[in-house]
């Protein structure tokens, strides 16, 4: 986070809550003109969306006016951020799939 957002947060914002990553969640102390306090969320690593778990989703866009409670079931895994375009990223397990032979690309035309 910069240190604008910092000190903005440090002057105007109170804290909510935190997740099991770390994140904090913060509400502004005053409503604005429509009578909502505006929220936001200090990442603990890396700024990431895909971070922020459900629960704190529904907050944070105004679902609920609470965290909505955790209650994880033994079947469910819990919240990782989108590996999309890093090392972690989903791999299909086997061979990369090989085009036929005799394929020829269509152009446009013929």
């Amino acid at each position: 986070m910069s240190i604008g957002t910092r000190i903005y947060t440090w002057l105007n914002g109170r804290e909510i809550g935190r997740d099991g990553s770390g994140n904090v969640y913060f509400e502004h102390k005053r409503p604005d003109s429509a009578g909502k306090h505006r929220r936001w969320v200090m990442f603990a690593g890396a700024v990431d969306p895909t971070a922020v778990p459900p629960e704190w989703h529904c907050w944070l866009h105004y679902t609920t006016d609470a965290a909505l409670p955790v209650a994880h079931r033994a079947w469910q895994k819990p919240q990782v951020a989108n590996a999309t375009g890093t090392a972690a990223r989903y791999h299909p397990a086997g061979p990369a799939p090989q085009s036929a032979g005799g394929y020829e690309a269509w152009t446009p035309g013929s």
